[in-house]
């Protein structure tokens, strides 16, 4: 019980800690924000962020690792079909967790991390190597078909850095649309 009770604590001083590096972060640029903002809008002492991280990079990391596995684990849920509103929903969420994760808003307006979009890069290589092991594409290569998905991945991010820029005043469902489209009519078609 007592170690339940600790890990408790242990996650919401977490969670307090990574939601004050997001807002921080909606007014202060990244290389600008320290650990006494961090413990100041948390409302926790110096020691409590020390029992987390070492220091702001370290906090960065974990944040970065997080983002890449949530972004992931949407990829894993969807399964594509010709199904327009299947689609749409997938990149709806795609779209509102880009707008509501401050880290990976700023990394797409301007990338700050290289590291990041490193290790990014690492994991849909990953990803589409796990496609094409479980794909058999009928009437294109196994490469055609491992860059037709490296296409659609860029596509996707290229309107998302657009969007972040133009401080997503576009509507969500209306990029969500954008990006179902292009899916529909380019991806789709190639996999049958």
């Amino acid at each position: 019980m007592i170690n339940e009770i600790q890990d408790e604590r242990y996650h919401i001083a977490d969670e307090a800690i990574c939601d004050a590096f997001f807002l921080l972060l909606k007014e202060k640029d990244l290389d600008k924000i320290t650990v006494s903002d961090i413990i100041k809008k948390a409302g926790i002492v110096r020691s409590t962020f020390y029992n987390h991280y070492e220091n702001i990079p370290a906090l960065i990391i974990a944040i970065e690792d997080r983002t890449i596995n949530d972004i992931f684990s949407l990829m894993e849920t969807f399964h594509p079909k010709s199904d327009g509103d299947v689609c749409k929903s997938y990149f709806l969420t795609i779209c509102e967790y880009a707008m509501t994760n401050p880290f990976l808003a700023n990394l797409i307006k301007s990338p700050h991390s290289d590291t990041f979009f490193e290790k990014t890069i690492k994991m849909f290589h990953q990803y589409v190597q796990n496609v094409m092991n479980k794909t058999t594409p009928s009437y294109h290569s196994k490469e055609e078909f491992s860059y037709m998905i490296a296409c659609t991945i860029g596509s996707t991010i290229g309107v998302l850095h657009k969007w972040a820029n133009e401080n997503f005043q576009v509507p969500a469902e209306v990029i969500a649309d954008i990006l179902t489209k292009a899916f529909i009519s380019g991806m789709l078609p190639f996999m049958s």
